[in-house]
């Protein structure tokens, strides 16, 4: 008997799943202590990154669909 697959519900409010096929996240670090950065660095943070390959098993596997 095969077991259901279920995304985790979790995961799917954080990333997404373009139609290629990557997974596009937000970066991590732009809530606080952001004094220490450059204007540059606190802009380039607030676009979107793509999954980096070695997690992509990983996220295919929690999100199947």
């Amino acid at each position: 008997m095969k077991m259901k697959l279920k995304t985790l519900s979790s995961l799917k409010k954080r990333v997404k799943k373009t139609a290629t096929g990557k997974f596009v996240h937000a970066h991590s670090g732009t809530s606080h202590n952001n004094s220490a950065k450059t204007s540059r660095q606190k802009r380039l943070l607030h676009r979107p990154a793509v999954a980096d390959e070695t997690k992509v098993k990983a996220l295919k596997r929690l999100m199947p669909y």
